[in-house]
């Protein structure tokens, strides 16, 4: 199976100033350690071989020729690896001195790259040895017995994985207006390695990771970037051996600074995500980049995810900070959205149906934000609770407490009567089977949508994105409304949101907290015992799992094998059994409920996935799901 995940390295080994042998010796052991955890790219920093702060020892010829010895050393010593290596030296041609890169594999250079911007400002004065490789009349090198590829202008293209092209680039070269990097990446290039030796400064690490991930988010990229540590003179400058990696805006790896000791940082770039979003952005290249790249080959295997991290739940971020600063943000979107309707249509009070459970929650804490906002009461939101037959006087409970909590005004309108007596309408004989349960949900809308015209207001749409995604959803009944609130939110998040929206009020949040507790229900089927309420994930799956396959499907268009592979990481309790019989009866109900989705109601976009028949989402409501579910039967 193509995994479309590279394993990369960014080692940063223990320096010797000046003394050529020892930090050879310090990279051939850390590129065997790189091997042995599979890695199929390693890049060293910047002049790693000899040092960098070497000053005019850059100047002696001594030096010169026992850094290329050493290199055929090393090149002797590492002729038996896969890995491919990138180690910065200083690099004489034409009368001149370079400081490159010099990429090679299985004991040949492949390519040696100079750096093209020279810094010569504050602590830096590069200038003062070595030359730019920005106008290079010569194409080739001799270098270590072997004649290589020279320039500036090499893209390093993998054999086996024709989504990896490697890009090369040296510490200034990141800093500058137009960057190297911005060329390769617009002709092809999908991962960037930049090996550096840029010195600390208070604030500066900080500041780094910041233009890294901006950089890969930009160029729609994997970055790695890997600087000189500790062991470099301190006669004027300090280095911290900061190793930082980032895909696409995302940073996956930063290492501690200032340890003497060596260090590697390793993960995986998921190549899939990078060329789907490349071919999304129709913007990404609109113009030709203006430069062109010979190609040098080389060869590299795809891997599993081991150091990557999966996250369990996409939707939601980790840390409580950040989870928190995401709630608010997706809270102030929906509020906002609604707000604007709310001004537009000129409405005097919302209808929001409260069920006690989580989307309807989320629904109301919306409705009575934008009602404020758009200059009215609270108590012009009505809160409806409507007792079915299936319902518990539990969350009926629960629904009355959350009105009163937010401050909207309560209504309670039993549809039971109303359902059997439309049951008995139509020779229903009263079992309980999809038009027992249908009919209730319909009965729902019918009581908001009506009692919406008699107040002059709107009906507050209470269904989430991932009950779109699975069509858990009754069709002319939850799945309408005036205004869908929830329609770009993930069950996930919004148990989460529910929670974080709710924090600063203790009444309100005690009842969250209620009502997080309790599994999603539609309550439209009797309870069959004391504590037998119906239970939405009996019936579709954990919704964790469904919203980690569908952000997978539609954020990045992932085969189905490529998703079932990143689960087993994410979900190690489940079988790869279970998680492939899960996300098969995912595929069907995604594919069986387009019909659904193609005439949902109005509702805001709040992050990377939707489903919007308008905005993101546009499929054929009779696609079949054959091609995908047998994809996953495929050895």
């Amino acid at each position: 199976m193509k995994s479309g995940l590279i394993r990369v390295a960014a080692a940063v080994p223990e320096v010797a100033v000046g003394n050529v042998r020892k930090n050879r010796e310090h990279i051939v052991r850390m590129l065997r350690e790189a091997e042995d955890i599979g890695a199929s790219i390693v890049a060293f920093p910047e002049l790693s071989l000899t040092s960098y702060t070497l000053g005019d020892l850059f100047r002696q010829h001594h030096l010169l020729e026992l850094s290329e010895q050493q290199l055929g050393l090393l090149l002797e010593e590492t002729k038996d690896l896969k890995a491919l290596a990138i180690v910065g030296m200083p690099v004489a041609s034409a009368d001149k001195l370079y400081n490159t890169a010099v990429v090679f594999q299985s004991g040949r250079v492949l390519g040696v790259v100079p750096k093209i911007y020279i810094p010569n400002y504050s602590e830096y004065y590069e200038e003062r040895w070595f030359a730019s490789g920005a106008q290079l009349s010569e194409k080739t090198v001799e270098l270590a017995g072997q004649t290589a590829p020279f320039g500036s202008d090499l893209l390093f293209e993998c054999e086996q994985v024709r989504e990896l092209v490697l890009g090369v680039e040296l510490c200034e070269d990141l800093w500058v207006p137009f960057p190297p990097h911005a060329y390769q990446a617009t002709s092809g290039a999908t991962l960037i390695v930049n090996i550096s030796a840029s010195n600390e400064l208070a604030g500066k690490g900080e500041y780094r990771e910041q233009m890294i991930r901006q950089q890969s988010g930009r160029f729609v990229c994997g970055y790695v970037y890997v600087s000189a540590g500790p062991g470099e003179s301190t006669t004027d400058t300090v280095f911290g051996g900061h190793a930082v990696m980032a895909e696409n805006g995302s940073l996956l790896e930063s290492s501690p600074r200032f340890l003497f000791d060596a260090h590697m940082s390793v993960t995986e770039f998921d190549l899939h995500r990078l060329l789907h979003d490349r071919k999304l952005r129709n913007t990404f290249v609109a113009e030709g980049p203006g430069r062109t790249y010979r190609r040098v080959r080389f060869s590299a295997a795809e891997a599993e995810p081991r150091f990557r991290q999966i996250d369990r739940m996409p939707f939601v971020p980790g840390g409580r900070e950040e989870r928190d600063v995401r709630c608010r943000e997706v809270f102030d979107i929906q509020v906002t959205a609604l707000t604007k309707r709310i001004l537009h249509a000129g409405v005097k009070s919302l209808v929001v149906g409260v069920s006690g459970g989580l989307d309807s929650a989320m629904a109301l804490m919306v409705a009575t934000e934008a009602a404020v906002r758009a200059g009215l009461d609270r108590s012009a939101v009505v809160g409806v609770v409507m007792p079915g037959l299936g319902s518990t006087e539990a969350t009926q409970d629960l629904a009355r407490r959350l009105v009163a909590a937010v401050g909207a005004t309560l209504r309670e309108i039993s549809i039971v009567r109303a359902a059997r007596e439309h049951l008995k309408d139509l020779g229903h004989d009263g079992r309980a089977d999809i038009t027992f349960e249908n009919a209730q949900a319909r009965e729902r809308t019918q009581v908001l949508m009506d009692l919406a015209n008699q107040l002059s207001g709107l009906v507050v749409g209470t269904g989430d994105l991932s009950e779109l995604a699975l069509g858990f959803c009754t069709y002319a009944g939850d799945q309408i409304s005036m205004y869908g609130v929830n329609a770009g939110v993930a069950k996930t998040l919004i148990k989460e949101m529910v929670l974080a929206i709710s924090r600063d009020d203790g009444v309100l949040h005690a009842i969250a907290q209620e009502i997080v507790a309790i599994p999603p229900s539609p309550e439209l089927l009797p309870p069959t015992g004391e504590d037998e309420r119906q239970d939405t994930q009996k019936l579709v799956g954990p919704y964790d799992l469904n919203d980690f396959f569908m952000y997978y499907i539609l954020r990045f268009a992932m085969p189905p094998k490529k998703v079932l592979l990143l689960a087993k990481h994410a979900y190690p309790e489940y079988s790869e059994a279970q998680l492939k019989e899960q996300l098969k009866a995912f595929y069907r109900r995604f594919f069986a409920s387009q019909f659904k989705r193609s005439c949902m109601p109005d509702g805001p976009k709040v992050g990377s996935v939707s489903l919007s028949p308008r905005g993101d989402w546009r499929m054929p409501s009779d696609a079949e799901a054959e091609a995908w579910l047998a994809e996953l039967d495929e050895e």
